[in-house]
């Protein structure tokens, strides 16, 4: 099954670079345009990970991400919170509210891409191999 990402984004062209890297990279692209669409989105499908931006219309990716972690169904949902604002204040309030990595604007779309790919499907150590 293919995974999925919900990109929670208002800027449309952002949202589009990451349409396009995503949709190469194999994964499944969801899109919300504000807090409480994403939230939606959220309750109709459950997706893998979402890339949430901070500075949303509606309700802002702080309040979401907060939203997300308190849902049963998203115990397993990674989060990468997105945002133009690069204060230390804004990453630990982040991390805090469970956020699993912090990205700031801008971004190579390339880098947030396989970052995607490490965080949804993280390497398997290599097995042992008995010589017997």
């Amino acid at each position: 099954m293919t995974p999925t990402v919900l990109v929670v984004e208002d800027e449309p062209n952002i949202v589009l670079s990451l349409q396009f890297i995503l949709k190469q990279a194999g994964f499944t692209v969801r899109v919300a345009r504000d807090g409480e669409q994403a939230l939606r989105a959220i309750d109709d499908y459950v997706p893998d990970l979402v890339l949430l931006d901070i500075m949303l219309p509606r309700q802002n990716g702080f309040s979401v991400c907060e939203q997300i972690r308190v849902n049963p169904a998203c115990r397993n949902v990674k989060i990468i919170m997105l945002s133009a604002k690069s204060r230390e204040a804004d990453k630990e309030r982040a991390l805090a509210l469970g956020a699993d990595e912090f990205v700031t604007k801008p971004f190579s779309t390339r880098e947030l891409g396989r970052m995607v790919r490490e965080i949804i499907s993280p390497v398997k150590p290599a097995r042992s191999v008995n010589p017997n």
